[in-house]
């Protein structure tokens, strides 16, 4: 039974700290020490994918063990318990980003190159990528959201 909480707990954290250090480390630090916005973008690119696959690959580590432990403790399967519906969300969350948000934004980055920051603000390529970005961000946000509240249910469950 333990090794299925520290898997719980081990997904949980390689996701959420992920994201957090994503967030507020990599992001920032690449923007401001970087000497053009482009090839901060380029780091970034490169590293979200990777943040993404390994949150759904955590998310499903987390579903397995998730269930394997309440059936352990509780003698039965709960798939529907609040922590994993979120799971399944943040899921679907970061499946939309990946393959929806993303690939939109890498559309047009390859259109623009390295213009981006040279093109006038009401270009339509720079609208559409700000806006894509700002749900980008939003998208990211409320899955660190989600996961600080699967990280507290699951805490809660397991004391």
């Amino acid at each position: 039974m333990a090794i299925l909480r520290f898997f719980m707990l081990l997904s949980l954290v390689v996701w959420v700290g992920g994201i957090m250090f994503f967030a507020f480390v990599l992001a920032p630090t690449v923007f401001s020490v970087l000497p053009t916005r482009a090839l901060a973008g380029t780091v970034v690119n490169r590293a979200l994918p990777i943040l993404h696959w390994m949150g759904i690959l955590s998310g499903i580590v987390f579903l397995g063990t998730s269930i394997a432990y309440s059936r352990m403790t509780v003698g039965h399967a709960e798939p529907f318990a609040a922590r994993n519906l979120l799971i399944v969300l943040m899921i679907v969350l970061t499946l939309i980003s990946q393959f929806g948000i993303g690939a939109k934004l890498a559309v047009l980055r390859a259109d623009m190159g390295e213009e981006l920051d040279r093109l006038p603000h009401d270009d339509a390529r720079r609208v559409q990528f700000n806006k894509l970005h700002v749900w980008s961000t939003r998208l990211e946000g409320s899955i660190l959201f989600f996961g600080l509240a699967v990280l507290f249910l699951t805490a809660r469950r397991l004391s």
